[in-house]
């Protein structure tokens, strides 16, 4: 039970990626100008209270200088994103802390999951101040949110599902892996678990800079393969984060790299290991990255429509999922103690 309700709330950490997705890709994230974690439950009910939330977006450097005489229909719109994907980080939160209070007071969770569960609802907890100090970015100064911001968030995010999924997985009846399994592949499988997460952060700041709607050409950019212009920002560094054309560079070559990496873990498990499932979730590592490497060509060159956008963004979560399940088998069940 308690395996089944972490894959639930998994489930629900995808759901409420690609919600996010939509939120960045409707430009409804700063809609909502204040953090009210309860009070916030609660919509506009009446055309006061929505010109009320109009004007408070309205004294914001977006509206001023991007959406100025917006309507209120229009800010409907983009206040419903906003809304909704705050509505559904606080179901996220009801949806992991009640079922915990329920197994822990039925004594249906032993000593030694209490605090890695406790880890989750602080990380959980974590998730939300991170989401306001991301849209607080956009509030002064600035017509959008930091992309060092929003690629934390959504970094935090995975993590939070990388986490839960894990404790899942080994929460499982696996079969204890064999010494030779464990030397020879679970450190290549830990590096492609981290290149996955250096990806999708890389995608963070692409999401953050708009870059996705630049350079909508593949294989070459601008006309080449290694584009000009990549180290032009000074200090070099700031290249990496805040340079457009670098941003999506590094961000396709960093997929070109996971695909190689993918095959290559997919050709040594079988070589290694005869177990059926261990060779299956390698195939799903090395599948899964390409094809969602051919999503990400898709979403660029058609200039990054909301449907194919939002799949490769949720499709990750899949890539995420397969990788931690490899790893996962190769370290075997948890060593249950009940006491």
């Amino acid at each position: 039970m308690i395996r089944w309700w972490l894959y639930c709330v998994c489930a629900l950490i995808l759901a409420m990626v690609v919600v996010g997705g939509a939120t960045r890709l409707t430009e409804s994230g700063l809609s909502i100008t204040e953090w009210k974690p309860i009070h916030g439950v609660i919509p506009p009910l009446s055309e006061a209270e929505w010109e009320e939330e109009l004007e408070k977006y309205r004294q914001i450097p977006e509206y001023q200088l991007i959406n100025k005489g917006m309507s209120l229909e229009e800010f409907k719109f983009i206040f419903w994103w906003e809304w909704g994907h705050r509505q559904l980080g606080r179901f996220i939160g009801i949806a992991y802390f009640v079922p915990m209070v329920v197994f822990w007071a039925a004594g249906r969770i032993e000593p030694w999951l209490k605090p890695r569960l406790l880890l989750g609802l602080a990380l959980g907890g974590l998730q939300g101040a991170v989401g306001w100090w991301m849209v607080a970015s956009g509030l002064v100064d600035r017509v959008d949110v930091s992309q060092y911001r929003l690629a934390t968030h959504l970094t935090l995010a995975l993590i939070i599902f990388a986490y839960l999924f894990w404790i899942a997985r080994r929460l499982s009846p696996l079969a204890d892996p064999l010494p030779e399994e464990q030397a020879r592949l679970a450190g290549f499988s830990t590096l492609v678990l981290c290149f996955v997460f250096l990806q999708m952060f890389l995608g963070g700041l692409v999401a953050g800079l708009n870059a996705g709607f630049t350079f909508n050409t593949w294989p070459l950019m601008d006309g080449q393969f290694i584009p000009d212009g990549l180290l032009m920002m000074q200090p070099v560094w700031l290249n990496l984060f805040e340079n457009v054309l670098t941003v999506q560079f590094q961000h396709r070559m960093t997929a070109y790299l996971l695909i190689v990496l993918g095959l290559f873990l997919l050709l040594s498990t079988f070589r290694v290991s005869k177990r059926s499932e261990l060779r299956r979730a390698s195939a799903h590592v090395a599948a899964f990255i390409l094809l969602q490497a051919v999503i990400g060509i898709l979403t660029l060159i058609w200039q990054v429509p909301m449907s194919i956008a939002l799949v490769h963004q949720g499709f990750a979560v899949f890539v995420l999922a397969a990788s931690v399940d490899h790893l996962a088998l190769l370290k075997g069940a948890y060593p249950i103690k009940s006491a």
